[in-house]
């Protein structure tokens, strides 16, 4: 396993145990921080508060990771993801993130997954 893989399985640990604290420590402080179609997010801070709130409309979240590819300071990753309601019932999508690094922290956090029913009633 490359260190980068290993690195992604941490930075996915810390998304999966809801640990908002451990996820804020991968980003950079100027970080844009973009989650599907929702408009792009600039700084650490204000993704913190987004991340928060996000964590906070669900019950949990798990990744499948499939695949990482790391080209230099971009690191691309694939997979699935499982989100669980409050209401106990889940909704498994795949994504792809796209994480631009600088200086080993993640400047650009790109999320391309589509949550459209996660929130719809059922």
């Amino acid at each position: 396993m490359s260190g980068r893989r290993a690195w992604v399985e941490r930075l996915f640990r810390s998304i999966d145990a809801k640990d908002a604290e451990t996820f804020f420590g991968f980003l950079h402080e100027e970080v844009l921080f973009r989650f599907g179609n929702a408009a792009p997010i600039q700084g650490r801070s204000a993704a913190g508060d987004a991340v928060r709130g996000f964590f906070q409309s669900i019950r949990g979240v798990g990744h499948t990771l499939i695949d990482t590819w790391d080209l230099g300071d971009t690191v691309i990753c694939r997979g699935d993801v499982t989100y669980s309601r409050h209401d106990t019932s889940t909704l498994c999508v795949p994504f792809v993130n796209v994480l631009q690094l600088d200086g080993g922290l993640i400047r650009e956090y790109l999320i391309y997954v589509d949550i459209s029913a996660l929130y719809r009633e059922g």
